[in-house]
């Protein structure tokens, strides 16, 4: 079975994307640019007693992604406690709203933004009230 462990994003800024993914999520970084032979920065997500992945911040190699397009690769989701105040964080740290807030009925609430480097991703926020 190919199980996910590990997600790479890519970035055009190195320091603007640690401040938004730190920021907004709280994610520590771990420089293994050396390593990488390009700058590229371990994304520790959460702690080993959580469930989840770590992944990466890396060196963006082409052009980002174009607006109003559809999705080309994978669009990663968070889970977060509370929706709303996670949204107001991704909005204060120069993200925007991809598609809005919508209800999983009975199960969560889910949307989409655009980080600081154009990439999309999502929040789930569990709540069986959902609807």
């Amino acid at each position: 079975m190919g199980r996910l462990i590990h997600f790479e994003i890519h970035v055009d800024d190195m320091n603007r994307a640690k401040n938004f993914y730190g920021e907004v999520f709280g994610w520590a970084f771990e420089d293994y640019s050396d390593f990488a032979g390009m700058p590229y920065f371990g994304a520790v997500t959460g702690g080993e007693d959580e469930p989840g992945i770590n992944g990466a911040l890396m060196q963006r190699q082409g052009p980002p992604p174009e607006s109003n397009q559809p999705l080309n690769g994978y669009a990663c989701t968070m889970g977060v406690e509370n929706y709303d105040a996670i949204e107001a964080k991704i909005l204060g740290n120069g993200g925007v709203v991809a598609l809005p807030k919508y209800a999983l009925p009975g199960m969560a609430w889910q949307g989409y933004y655009k980080d600081t480097e154009g990439n999309t991703f999502g929040i789930h926020q569990p709540d069986v009230n959902a609807k």
